[in-house]
């Protein structure tokens, strides 16, 4: 079997400053230490924290007056910051910066006056903080159906912002809708897709066509791993979303025409650690034989800094 490595893959920039960020206060202020939910979205991370001491929680009211809590990658709304200040809590701000981008531009639309969409999941926990932002002017949309039902007069002004981990097809798809239907909308500055979800789909799309099966190595509830496992499957290209090797299916080694698959390709979503892939191509290596192929689309070099906050906390702990 061939197995062909997609690069890049796993961990983001945006991931690893958050994760950076809870290991660094487990070092200097050691737990309890109360994360607001989940720090990214994957299971063995999530596990390995709790482990350590970390409690994710759904309401900063769950944490001990004067505790310390820690916003997730995804952002929080400014009632859960105020919810957390009353509480007298010492926040640390792990927002990844490119979310916090959008919320920038929501906050700037909202103050010029439009009435702004929101393309993207609206249970998602990125699309409740950044909704949060502007609540009375924020509409969500997640399909081009949902475009069509909209009642905004087009004499309105409008804009647009998109959550950072859409598909790229369906995303456009959107928009294209909301231009059509709205054709003065006003787009945000720069692209709100991040670089990270852009890079990890266009490696899928660019290498998928060359294998019989892709396999996505990220959890149920990461939405960019779930936009990997879509633009495969777009291409008519079988994909399936593990949390790690254990969840292997043997019957998704069986091709079309009853042999064994020949060829599969392996990438990650943004928020599943490297080691979950070498685990995974050992026991494909273990059990189906063949060869390692590394493709690289394109190298990333992004990294962003640790939060100030984070900094403040630990001047503290000194």
């Amino acid at each position: 079997m061939k197995i062909i490595l997609a690069n890049p893959r796993g961990f983001c920039a945006g991931v690893n400053m958050a994760i950076n960020v809870v290991d660094e206060a487990l070092k200097k202020i050691g737990p309890p230490i109360y994360v607001y939910h989940e720090i990214v979205h994957n299971r063995h991370v999530v596990d390995d924290f709790k482990s350590r001491g970390v409690t994710f929680i759904e309401s900063v009211e769950e944490v001990p007056q004067g505790g310390v809590v820690i916003f997730s990658a995804h952002g929080v709304s400014p009632a859960v910051r105020d919810a957390a200040k009353a509480r007298q809590l010492r926040e640390v701000d792990a927002t990844c910066p490119l979310v916090t981008k959008v919320h920038n531009e929501v906050l700037r639309f909202a103050r010029d006056g439009y009435k702004i969409i929101f393309v993207g999941h609206r249970n998602h926990d990125e699309a409740v903080g950044t909704v949060g932002e502007a609540p009375d002017a924020i509409t969500v949309v997640e399909s081009v159906e949902e475009v069509q039902a909209l009642q905004l007069p087009v004499t309105e002004k409008i804009a647009y912002v998109t959550q950072t981990t859409l598909s790229l097809h369906d995303a456009k798809r959107v928009i294209d809708a909301l231009k059509l239907k709205y054709p003065a909308i006003r787009p945000p500055p720069k692209e709100d897709i991040c670089y990270a979800t852009t890079n990890r789909q266009n490696a899928v799309s660019q290498f998928a066509g060359e294998v019989e099966l892709v396999l996505v190595v990220g959890s149920q509830n990461s939405s960019n791993s779930k936009r990997l496992v879509e633009t495969a499957e777009a291409q008519g290209i079988r994909a399936f979303l593990i949390d790690d090797q254990s969840e292997l299916n043997e019957q998704w080694f069986i091709s079309a025409k009853g042999g064994v698959v020949g060829s599969v390709l392996v990438t990650a979503g943004a928020s599943a650690p490297e080691h979950l892939v070498a685990d995974l191509v050992d026991r494909l290596q273990r059990e189906h034989g063949g060869r390692i192929e590394t493709r690289t689309l394109v190298e990333e070099d992004v990294t962003f800094a640790p939060p100030k906050s984070l900094r403040a906390l630990c001047v503290l702990a000194n």
